[in-house]
């Protein structure tokens, strides 16, 4: 009964009129991003922070949830329609969708993708909904030494289950910790790691290396390329709905996908871009029916499964943000930064002392949900046409939109400048097959993670046994020993690398 009286008072919230506008203007900004190349949902919702100062925080945390889950919709139609991923958690969508564009079943894959969005979307919503209460009073019980272990565990999670190489992770995760370093100790309020730069005396802004990594990063590794490489492939559309065939053969993997993704998705370091990796593994070792098209060559499970993935595990990521206020990903980093803005301490004490947020929020991913489906099937055309807007006058644009966004976080060039270096860093990683979200990680729990070390030494008198005396932070760090543990054994090894290699 709790749940119905807290999801009512929710609905009062969501659907007042000017949230309902806020609600649909985050998901129509988060499809356009998930369509265009070159943006994702970390960059616009980092460019549109400053301007959530003027607004009323339900509002703010509406609007920039729905680009977030936008943005898992839109990356999907490029991954179909001109096997462009728009998001980095469409990489395993271009696979059998661009294939069945290309056979001319654009329509059954992009409705599959939508299809199973809106499913996983309301599914991982209303676990949302319904263990957040729960987890938050688990949330109460932990000290400065189960978030350090929670934290161990997050990152050694993310180093485990990053694609690609462990050595390229390992190196990654620990760049973004020795990035959190700069700046100004907690304790004793001594500039470190600054080099005599005053700038450098705060820290560096998580926008900055988010933007510089990601958005200019992929610009120069974009401009790279020969421009033919560049070219969209504007697919005929037919067809909308798929086949009984089609349902039959996706319905099991759009449940699949949503378990996982939801699962996944409340992991530290796990999130939208692991669960849609790992959806598509799961379908690949899954027997095919007789006379099932095989996977890379148009199978309508590859489209589905991962699609599920990503939006349960959007959705689901927002449970450690609001109970435990630990930012699973990047984008709930930012969703922190928005909070903070507000003068609202991310954490279990959101549920008590500000529920109309808290479930004002949840309520409006299920009305976020409902008009992206509305949304995203019809505008399908114009989202091809925007695509074929040359790119020599695209990345300009996205240049200037995200130099505009830094600076107006802080009035400072500087940070234009140091934007720009890491956008150069960020074509390094691309370069080198390095995956920047580790590094995000990295710097985002590095600092909380120092933090609540030297509390837990302070609190203990400088025992380190406090670590594994008291019981949740022992069984943390257990579980952190034991991933450890498996991904060393040579046969977990092979299977992790080839669950990464595609056909």
């Amino acid at each position: 009964m709790d749940l119905i009286s807290n999801l009512s008072i929710g609905f009062s919230v969501a659907f007042t009129p000017v949230n309902l506008l806020y609600c649909f203007f985050g998901c129509l900004l988060g499809t356009l991003v998930g369509v265009l190349p070159g943006i994702g949902p970390v960059a616009t919702i980092a460019m549109l922070l400053p301007a959530t100062y003027a607004l009323p925080p339900v509002s703010a945390l509406i609007m920039l949830a729905g680009i977030y889950y936008g943005a898992q919709y839109g990356g999907s139609t490029t991954a179909i329609l001109v096997n462009l991923p728009g998001e980095s958690s469409s990489v395993v969508t271009v696979i059998d969708g661009y294939q069945m564009a290309r056979q001319g079943r654009a329509g059954p894959a992009l409705a599959a993708a939508g299809i199973g969005s809106f499913f996983a979307g309301c599914v991982g919503t209303l676990i949302l909904a319904a263990f957040a209460a729960p987890l938050t009073e688990v949330a109460f019980k932990f000290g400065p030494a189960e978030y350090f272990s929670l934290m161990v565990l997050g990152l050694i999670g993310a180093v485990v289950l990053a694609s690609g190489s462990l050595i390229k992770a390992i190196g990654m995760i620990v760049l973004g910790l020795l990035l959190g370093l700069i700046g100004t100790d907690v304790n004793s309020g001594v500039a470190r790691y600054s080099f005599d730069i005053p700038e450098l005396t705060d820290g560096i802004g998580f926008i900055v290396i988010a933007m510089g990594v990601f958005g200019y990063g992929e610009i120069i590794s974009n401009l790279g390329k020969h421009e033919d490489e560049r070219e969209v492939f504007t697919a005929k559309v037919t067809g909308l709905f798929p086949t009984k065939e089609d349902f039959r053969n996706m319905v099991p993997a759009v449940l699949r996908g949503t378990a996982l993704g939801s699962c996944l998705g409340i992991l530290p370091g796990g999130g939208a871009l692991l669960s849609a990796f790992a959806a598509y593994t799961i379908e690949k070792k899954t027997k095919l029916r007789p006379g099932e098209v095989p996977f890379g060559r148009g199978n309508i499970r590859g489209v589905a499964a991962p699609e599920s993935a990503n939006n349960a595990g959007s959705q689901t990521s927002f449970i450690p943000l609001l109970t435990l206020g630990i930012p699973p990903n990047a984008v709930m980093a930012l969703m922190v930064g928005a909070m903070t803005i507000h003068n609202i301490q991310p954490g279990p004490q959101v549920m008590t002392s500000n529920p109309q947020l808290f479930w004002g929020l949840i309520a409006s991913m299920w009305l976020g949900n409902a008009m992206l489906v509305i949304l995203n099937l019809p505008l399908i055309g114009i989202w091809i046409k925007l695509l074929t807007v040359p790119y020599r006058w695209l990345f300009p644009a996205i240049v200037l939109f995200c130099a505009i966004g830094v600076y107006s976080t802080n009035n400072n060039t500087w940070d234009i400048w140091m934007v720009a270096i890491f956008g150069v860093i960020g074509y390094i990683f691309i370069k080198l097959g390095a995956e920047p979200a580790p590094l995000l990680l990295g710097f985002i729990l590095g600092p909380m993670m120092e933090e609540n070390l030297r509390r837990a030494l302070l609190l203990s008198r400088g025992d380190w046994s406090v670590f594994v005396s008291r019981p949740l932070s022992a069984g943390l760090l257990a579980a952190a020993l034991l991933l450890v543990v498996i991904v060393a054994l040579p046969s977990i090894k092979a299977k992790r690398a080839e669950a990464f290699v595609e056909d």
